[in-house]
């Protein structure tokens, strides 16, 4: 599994030029999925994530989750996240997760996420979307079930 966390100002998915997942304060996240990824690393990452402290606290640091802030989530599905581009100049996206997988852990992911936060928003699933979000900071980082071990 793989994230791209954004903290954001406000985040927003559309597709077909309607807006299906909209959130203000909190994190965006693009989510991918491979075929070894199951429900349990699913779970640990949800939870790693809602905990994660990146929020400014009253001195500055970075000391507050998510919940600390009230903080909402949008959760959109990219495959793209499996890109290998080491031959050639077009990707090859075989480390994606089939759809079905992919598809049944994204759910399973929203699903898990509302059990840390009141507000979780997200897009839909191998559909043509367009994301429009404020990255604030820019805060941005990337992780994998590997990197966090599990």
């Amino acid at each position: 599994m793989k994230v791209v966390l954004q903290r954001v100002t406000h985040a927003q998915v559309t597709v077909e030029e309607q807006v299906v997942g909209k959130i203000g304060h909190g994190f965006l996240l693009l989510l991918g999925v491979e075929d070894a990824d199951t429900v349990e690393t699913a779970d640990r990452m949800v939870e790693k994530i809602c905990k994660l402290r990146i929020f400014q606290d009253e001195q500055g640091k970075t000391n507050l989750s998510l919940a600390d802030v009230g903080g909402e989530l949008l959760v959109v599905s990219q495959f793209t996240l499996y890109a290998d581009c080491r031959k050639g100049n077009r990707p090859s996206f075989v480390k994606a997760g089939k759809p079905e997988h992919a598809n049944a852990l994204y759910e399973h992911f929203v699903e898990e996420s509302r059990k840390y936060v009141p507000k979780v928003e997200h897009g839909s699933f191998g559909a043509d979307m367009q994301v429009e979000l404020g990255n604030e900071g820019p805060f941005t980082l990337i992780l994998t079930n590997e990197e966090l071990g599990f």
